[in-house]
């Protein structure tokens, strides 16, 4: 798990290779990836929207941008959690992603990016 923290605001995420879904003979690859964002500041937020960086190694780097996280654009209590479960596929088997999140200050509008920490997408038998 990887941690980041911007202003009170903590993003973990989690990785997993799904063998299952994939098909290394076809260039394809599925990763799940587990965010949990917790509100740690003294504050409401709410997470509006999402930007992505996404790396493949041998492969051009996308960018991912939107509303909210999987469709929803989730309220954020202090001390309280919001977790998602998403994917991304990769043709090479190892690659990373980071990017950022759009959040408001509810009690006063204040819009402010929070860090979402990079991590590695590694197929397991990539790496012998």
């Amino acid at each position: 798990m990887v941690t980041e923290i911007t202003e009170g605001v903590r993003v973990s995420v989690e990785v997993e290779y799904q063998p299952d879904y994939s098909s290394p003979s076809q260039y394809h690859y599925v990763f799940t990836y587990r965010v949990t964002i917790e509100n740690n500041s003294n504050r409401t937020i709410q997470v509006l929207r999402r930007h992505w960086h996404i790396r493949d190694i041998g492969y051009a780097h996308r960018e991912v941008a939107g509303e909210g996280v999987v469709g929803r654009q989730p309220v954020i209590e202090p001390g309280h959690a919001h977790q998602y479960v998403s994917g991304c596929n990769l043709k090479s088997g190892i690659g990373s992603m980071h990017g950022t999140y759009v959040v408001e200050r509810v009690m006063d509008g204040k819009l402010f990016n929070v860090s979402i920490p990079r991590f590695q997408m590694i197929a397991p038998f990539r790496l012998n």
